[in-house]
């Protein structure tokens, strides 16, 4: 377990990602056991969002009876019938609304979902979480966001924590972002934290939420196989897919700053993959270097590598 930055908050530091539970693919079956098997497996974050299907729903169906077992996060500031989105009041009705799906008495994370900076700025839809935070129905105020909105949410002083896109493709946020917010004790939830698992493709995935990754993940010329010092405990290197997810989430989880790191999957045997990856402790500081280098000496520092939102 690790401090949530100074929320008093301590998270695993694997994180289930509750957007692909939300899904109508998915049935209540399997959202019950994929979400019962998270908190078996040791994870004690739960990332949710208003915009994720019955992703808050569900959790709130099968997992009330443990919410003690796990710390809460989700995301809002939109979506409220009859009400403009990024208001305070879409966020007030908002927290209600999650509160209610949720089954639970208190949020411990709440998010403004990718808010611009220039509503961040107006400080109405602010305030209004940290109105809620004081009524007692959230314990951390906090900001889920990329590049300069981020950078304004951490200057802030307004939240406890913030979520942003940290992987082997999105790496901008460790030179800044992060120890910026370790120097001022905000907790770090870091999204996508294997890439989008953008290796899946042979060939570039047009259209699909992978395809800046994957052109990323190509221009650096990784192959998570052949990275310095990685043994694989005396075996052969696993197959290149269970390789990729291997290397990235233990980058990801173990990246200074990052408090927990989110996976998202509808597969439970991926999820109890990535927690025996993380269980394995950091990358040798070789395969770190080389995985930094290979990002910074093709990200020319334009707009082409900013964070993914």
């Amino acid at each position: 377990m690790r401090a949530f930055g100074a929320t008093g908050i301590d998270v695993s530091p694997l994180a289930f990602g509750g957007g692909r539970v939300g899904e109508d693919s998915v049935s209540e079956a399997e959202a019950e056991r994929l979400l019962g098997g998270a908190l078996d497996a040791g994870i004690t974050v739960v990332d949710t969002a208003r915009s994720y299907g019955a992703s808050e729903e569900r959790i709130g169906r099968y997992l009330a009876h443990r919410r003690q077992s796990f710390v809460l996060s989700t995301k809002g500031g939109y979506g409220v019938d009859g009400v403009p989105d990024w208001t305070a009041e879409a966020v007030r009705r908002g927290v209600d609304e999650a509160l209610a799906r949720l089954r639970t008495d208190v949020i411990d994370v709440f998010h403004l979902h990718s808010c611009p900076r220039d509503v961040l700025e107006r400080g109405d839809v602010v305030r209004a979480l940290d109105d809620a935070r004081r009524a007692g129905k959230v314990r951390v105020a906090a900001y889920s966001g990329e590049n300069d909105a981020l950078d304004f949410a951490l200057a802030s002083d307004a939240f406890g924590s913030v979520q942003c896109s940290v992987s082997l493709a999105d790496q901008r946020v460790l030179d800044g972002a992060a120890p910026l917010a370790v120097s001022r004790g905000i907790g770090v939830l870091a999204k996508r934290a294997i890439a989008n698992a953008a290796w899946r493709f042979a060939e570039r995935p047009r259209g699909d939420y992978a395809e800046t990754y994957w052109c990323r993940l190509r221009a650096m010329g990784l192959d998570p196989r052949e990275l310095p010092e990685l043994l694989w405990n005396g075996r052969e290197a696993p197959d290149l897919g269970a390789a990729w997810t291997e290397v990235a989430v233990r980058f990801t989880a173990f990246a200074p700053g990052v408090s927990s790191a989110i996976v998202g999957t509808r597969s439970l045997d991926h999820l109890r993959a990535c927690a025996a990856a993380v269980a394995k402790g950091p990358l040798p500081a070789a395969t770190i270097d080389a995985i930094r280098s290979a990002f910074r000496t093709r990200d020319d520092g334009g707009e082409g590598w900013r964070g993914e939102v």
